[in-house]
């Protein structure tokens, strides 16, 4: 789509997004660095890893919930696709959702909250900012994907003129088919 395009080269300075391919290793990262660094105490490590999960599910259908509506905001105030961005941020403030960066933040939050209430954690040992410390290395990797996706499409279209229609395009069909192959859609 090309809203959908618009919108990961207006956060290209910021390159952090979830993709649903990488929900279940991202999940299990995080419950298995905050056992191991001694945070959290689970009594059911699968099922830990599953409310995890469920938090970065819901991020990623709210998230799809402000695109989509923000598209909605676009056709009926006739809205030009270079205004994306701004919507999809202004909507996603009056939620108090993070987007870019400030979905890390959003999202650790969300978890320390799963976290303090799941039958699934024994006991929580780190205080919320360790908490957050820790989780933030893990969302990043896993959320870093931007950049190398981003180098990696730019290498394959290097003979095309940025900016061109042609260029667009190939940009386009390349990043869908390197997300296809990893997994990522």
């Amino acid at each position: 789509m090309v809203l959908d395009h618009v919108r990961a080269r207006s956060y290209n300075n910021v390159a952090m997004r979830l993709y649903s391919g990488k929900i279940a290793s991202c999940g299990q990262d995080i419950v298995r660095t905050l056992v191991q660094s001694g945070d959290i105490e689970t009594s059911n490590l699968a099922e830990a890893q599953l409310d995890v999960e469920s938090v970065l599910k819901e991020y990623l259908r709210t998230e799809r919930e402000i695109i989509d509506k923000a598209k909605d905001t676009m056709e009926a105030r006739n809205l030009g696709r270079e205004q994306f961005g701004r919507v999809k941020r202004l909507l996603a403030e009056e939620r108090g959702f993070g987007l870019g960066e400030d979905a890390i933040g959003w999202i650790a939050d969300q978890v320390i909250e799963v976290l303090m209430h799941s039958p699934n954690i024994e006991e929580v040992f780190a205080d919320d900012s360790t908490l957050r410390a820790h989780m933030r290395e893990v969302l990043r990797k896993h959320m870093a994907a931007d950049e190398e996706l981003e180098a990696e499409v730019r290498k394959r279209i290097q003979n095309l003129q940025e900016g061109t229609a042609d260029w667009e395009i190939e940009y386009k069909r390349a990043m869908e088919n390197i997300k296809r192959a990893k997994g990522l859609e």
